[in-house]
């Protein structure tokens, strides 16, 4: 086994994300475009980063103009560095608010989890075995 390192990991999740991973949500208010990758991917990158790494999963409000629009996730690894891989996504001013930590569910996730599944099938491709969801 080859091992990663932090833009392998980067590198891999780029190449992985898509219009088909895109969260709902946020494909509302904008469509995913290439040239905008990391859009409507947080949730399930945040969730992949913490199969490799563990830590904690953190979500923060999303603002802009005065109003919320939807939430953002990223990561807080065990040494207590906080990693955010998709945060070049907000390009219009977004503010995060209500920051705090939160558990990951157990087992299968209430929402996107075919979208986890998928990009996670993709990320595999490019880096080989992943460990095991944390729980």
């Amino acid at each position: 086994m080859i091992p990663w390192n932090l833009m392998a990991i980067d590198k891999a999740l780029r190449a992985s994300w898509a219009a088909d991973t895109c969260s709902p949500d946020d494909v509302a208010r904008a469509a995913w475009q290439s040239g905008n990758p990391a859009w409507g991917h947080c949730d399930i990158t945040a969730l992949i980063v913490h199969d490799i790494f563990g830590g904690d999963l953190t979500v923060g409000e999303v603002h802009c103009s005065g109003e919320q629009h939807g939430f953002h996730w990223w990561n807080r690894l065990p040494s207590g560095v906080e990693l955010d891989l998709t945060r070049e996504q907000f390009r219009e001013g977004q503010t995060i608010t209500a920051v705090r930590v939160v558990k990951r569910p157990p087992g299968r996730l209430p929402r996107r989890w075919e979208e986890y599944l998928l990009l996670r099938e993709r990320v595999i491709k490019h880096l080989g075995h992943l460990p095991e969801p944390a729980v």
